[in-house]
C-alpha cells in the first residue's frame, strides 16, 4: 500500500491524523518497525499513548501490526512520553511506541518509537532513545518494501497484548528521586496548567507528595483542548497561568505541552522565563558539583546562556536543536545536562538523560526552596537582553533547507557567524538566527540585541534576507 514519505521526519513520524495515519497506516508502521526490532531480536516492547481523539485508533491498529510480526505488547494507555520512557527502565523492555501530536494542532498525530538494547540499568543515562534521522527513514523502507517479519500476514501465532498502569510505580520513582528544602514550614505553592493534555492526570499528585501546594488549571484530559493550545513556549497560551499565579499568589507556574515532555515556567509575578535563560539556572547548581562540566547549548538559545556558563566555570558546546539530536550528543560527550528553548530540559547528573517535564518542575523547586529566594531573585542575575520569540515563517518541506542554504551563503560573506543548525548569524551588537524546522514546513528565526537599538537592526537584516527568498511577510512577538 501507498504511505507517504512526508511523515517520516526527522525525529518521529507525524502527519494529519485522518489522511495520513488512517488505519492501515498506521498497522503498516507497526508491522515495519516490528519487523526492524525483530531483527534486533526483541520480542516484546511498550506501549501507550496522549489523549488526543485519534490516539487511541492509531495505538489499536500500531498494535496490531506489531504483534502480527510475533512481537508481544504491553499497553499502558494514556501516559505522557515522559511516562513511557521510562517504563522500558521499569519492565525491563528494549522497545516502545508513543502515539502523541506533542505540541501540534489537534488534527494532527505522530508515533515515537524507541529503542535500547540490553538490560535496563536505572542509574545509566541513554540507555533508551528515540530513533532519529536515519534510523526513522529504516522503517519508511521497510514500511515501502512491504517484507515483514514472520507472522505479519496475521495468520501465524501473533504476538498477545497486555495491559498495564504505571503511574503509581512512576509516581514514586519521582518522589524517591527529589526532595525539596526549606523543611516542613515552607510549602511551596504552584499553579499547573496542563492544557488538557496528558500531565492533568499526574502532576499535582506528584507535586503534592513532594510537600507542595497544587493549584490544577485545565487538568482534565480533553483531545479538543478547548481552553488553549498545548504548546508552553508561545505566550499566548500562558495566559491563563499567569493570571492564575497572580490571583493565588503563588510561588511559581508551570506549563506543560500535550505530552508533557516540554516545561514552561511563569515567576510569582507572572513573568515569563523562557528555557535558555531558565537553564542557566539549572547549570548553577549543576556546576557547582562538576565544575569544569561540558555544556552543550543549542543556536537558538540567548547568549546570556553561554556568557553565565562560562562564568560559572563551563566549557560551551555549540549543537544543533533538536531533542533527539541533543540526546544523542549528551551520550557521545557523557554531559551531565542539557536544555532547548523549547522547553525539552534533560538532566544525565541525577536522572535518565531523557526530556521529563515533571522532574524539570521539581529540580526548579529544590533550587528554590534550598535558596531560600523566590524564582525573580533568582532569575535576577542572568541577563535578559531585548529579544524576539521564536517566530515561524511558512515554506514548504520540499524548500526550506534550499532556502536556508541560500540565505546562509549570502549572510557568511558579510557577517561573522557559524552554520551548525541553519545559519547564526553574529552581529556586533548580537545575532540573528534563520533554521529549518525538523517537524513542520516552516522555517525558525529568532533575534536577540544586548539593546533595542541593535535589537531592531538585527530584525530588519534578518527579515530583508528572509523575505528575499519569497516567503511570506511576518512579525516577531517579544
Amino acid at each position: 500500500m501507498n504511505i507517504s514519505p512526508d511523515i517520516f521526519r526527522e525525529y518521529d513520524i507525524r502527519g494529519v491524523a485522518d489522511t495520513d495515519l488512517t488505519d492501515d497506516a498506521a498497522e503498516l508502521i507497526g508491522k515495519s518497525f516490528g519487523t526492524w526490532l525483530a531483527e534486533r531480536r526483541v520480542r516484546k516492547i511498550v506501549l501507550g499513548g496522549d489523549v488526543r481523539l485519534s490516539t487511541e485508533r492509531i495505538r489499536a491498529a500500531a498494535a496490531r501490526g506489531v504483534t502480527s510480526t510475533g512481537i508481544d505488547v504491553v499497553d499502558i494507555g494514556v501516559v505522557t512520553t515522559p511516562m513511557l520512557y521510562w517504563s522500558l527502565y521499569h519492565l525491563n523492555l528494549e522497545g516502545a511506541i508513543m502515539v502523541t501530536g506533542s505540541h501540534n494542532p489537534p488534527d494532527m498525530n505522530g508515533l515515537k518509537l524507541v529503542y535500547g538494547p540490553g538490560s535496563a540499568e536505572p542509574e545509566k543515562p541513554f540507555a533508551k532513545a528515540a530513533l532519529w534521522g536515519g534510523e526513522i527513514q529504516e522503517i519508511r523502507t521497510i514500511a515501502e518494501r512491504g517484507r515483514f517479519a514472520a507472522n505479519a500476514d496475521g495468520t501465524g501465532a501473533g504476538g498477545t497484548v497486555s495491559r498495564e498502569d504505571i503511574t503509581d510505580a512512576y509516581v514514586s520513582m519521582l518522589l524517591s528521586k527529589i526532595s525539596l528544602g526549606g523543611g516542613a514550614s515552607h510549602k511551596p505553592k504552584v499553579v499547573c496548567d496542563s492544557g488538557n493534555g496528558t500531565a492533568g492526570g499526574t502532576i499535582c499528585r506528584f507535586l503534592s507528595g513532594l510537600g507542595c501546594e497544587c493549584v490544577s488549571l485545565y487538568g482534565t484530559p480533553d483531545g479538543r483542548f478547548p481552553n488553549h493550545h498545548p504548546d508552553p513556549q508561545d505566550r499566548e497560551n500562558l495566559a491563563a497561568l499567569i493570571g492564575k499565579v497572580r490571583e493565588t499568589g503563588s510561588d511559581a507556574g508551570f506549563a506543560f505541552d500535550g505530552d508533557a515532555d516540554r516545561l514552561g515556567v511563569v515567576d510569582e509575578r507572572g513573568e515569563v522565563i523562557f528555557s535558555d535563560r531558565l537553564t542557566a539556572l539549572y547549570w548553577a547548581e549543576i556546576l557547582e558539583k562538576h565544575p569544569g562540566a561540558e555544556a552543550i547549548i543549542e543556536p537558538k538559545c540567548t547568549m546570556a546562556l553561554p556568557e553565565e556558563i562560562e562564568r560559572l566555570g563551563g566549557r560551551v558546546v555549540w549543537w544543533k536543536s533538536g531533542h533527539s539530536l541533543i540526546k544523542a550528543k549528551m551520550k557521545e560527550i557523557g554531559a551531565l545536562f542539557a536544555g532547548e528553548l523549547s522547553g525539552h530540559m534533560f538532566f544525565a547528573d541525577e536522572y535518565y538523560g531523557f526530556d521529563d517535564s515533571f522532574y524539570a518542575a521539581a529540580r526548579l523547586l529544590r533550587i528554590m526552596t534550598r535558596s531560600g529566594k523566590k524564582l525573580s531573585q533568582l532569575m535576577e542575575p542572568i541577563p535578559l537582553y531585548p529579544s524576539t520569540e521564536e517566530a515561524r515563517v511558512a515554506c514548504p518541506d520540499s524548500e526550506k533547507f534550499a532556502v536556508i542554504g541560500r540565505i546562509r551563503e549570502k549572510a557568511l560573506k558579510e557577517y561573522e557567524g557559524f552554520s551548525l543548525d541553519g545559519v547564526r548569524i553574529v552581529y556586533p551588537g548580537g545575532w540573528g538566527l534563520v533554521r529549518a524546522s525538523n517537524t513542520q514546513p516552516v522555517i525558525t528565526t529568532r533575534c536577540e540585541g544586548r539593546d533595542r537599538e541593535s535589537l531592531a537592526f538585527i530584525m530588519g537584516d534578518v527579515k530583508k534576507r528572509i523575505l528575499a527568498e519569497g516567503l511570506p511577510d511576518f512579525d516577531w512577538t517579544f
